[in-house]
């Protein structure tokens, strides 16, 4: 029978090995999803930084017309490989009413490294009527707030076609074949070329999909890797702590044998 100090550490690495996505079915359809070799999944998973960048851009030209960020500031951006000063001069195109100053009143000013990214809406009210009813999510944590986790993104983005025959579609709807009910208000954004990334990988669809699926990773956890070196390092400490009680307890015990 296996020692309890062993279950446990078992049972610990298989929580930092196994994706977020083996646990959970797609929160969608019977679809499957289509898989993908994310670099972020793994105990030794590290986000790319290249693709992060790239997804960055994606969001900032075509996802945050409808979508925010709540979640992540400014200066988190510092994460994915961008300095200071590039930090402060993307934060300083959104503005974000500020106050009240001395005179109580409100006041607008550009917006800093420490203020939560900006959304495109002023209030959930906005929001829907800008968007037929219906409410463009924040899209922080939506990568942990769907089942599947990467791949449901990653799929949702591919999985837009034409509506099949005898379907009975709503007004102003889309087909996904991943969404539940295949029923979608958001439009397809995702299609070739339709940003030009900085570092000249081509931005083909697919391209495109993986790169901001990588990004609401991380905007989702963009502790990961801090919290996998000190899983890795937590793992190591166990394995000879183990080592050492085993050591201790035969000593102790070895006249009884």
């Amino acid at each position: 029978m296996l020692s309890k100090p062993f279950n446990f550490f078992i049972c610990f690495l298989f929580l930092f090995t196994v994706p977020n996505s083996f646990f959970v079915k797609a929160a969608t359809s019977n679809v499957d999803l289509i898989q993908q070799n994310w670099p972020f999944n793994g105990i030794f998973g590290r986000f790319d930084k290249a693709s992060l960048q790239r997804g960055f851009k994606v969001y900032s030209e075509v996802c945050s017309a409808c979508h925010g960020l709540r979640h992540i500031s400014y200066r988190d951006l510092e994460g994915i490989g961008y300095s200071n000063d590039e930090i402060k001069v993307i934060a300083g195109e959104y503005e974000i009413t500020d106050g009240p100053n001395d005179e109580g009143e409100m006041f607008t000013r550009d917006a800093k490294m420490s203020d939560k990214f900006v959304g495109p809406y002023e209030n959930d009210k906005i929001a829907r009527l800008a968007n037929n009813g219906a409410y463009p999510p924040d899209l922080s944590l939506i990568v942990k707030a769907r089942g599947g986790g990467a791949d449901y993104i990653y799929s949702l983005l591919n999985g837009y076609k034409d509506f099949p025959e005898n379907f009975e579609a709503s007004e102003g709807m889309y087909y996904n074949e991943y969404y539940p009910g295949n029923q979608i208000a958001m439009p397809p954004q995702i299609e070739d070329d339709i940003v030009e990334f900085d570092d000249g990988t081509i931005a083909t669809h697919n391209q495109i999909a993986r790169d901001i699926t990588s990004f609401l990773a991380w905007t989702a956890e963009p502790e990961l890797e801090r919290r996998k070196s000190l899983g890795v390092k937590t793992l190591f400490f166990l394995v000879l702590i183990t080592i050492m009680l085993l050591g201790v307890k035969r000593k102790v015990w070895k006249h009884l044998d």
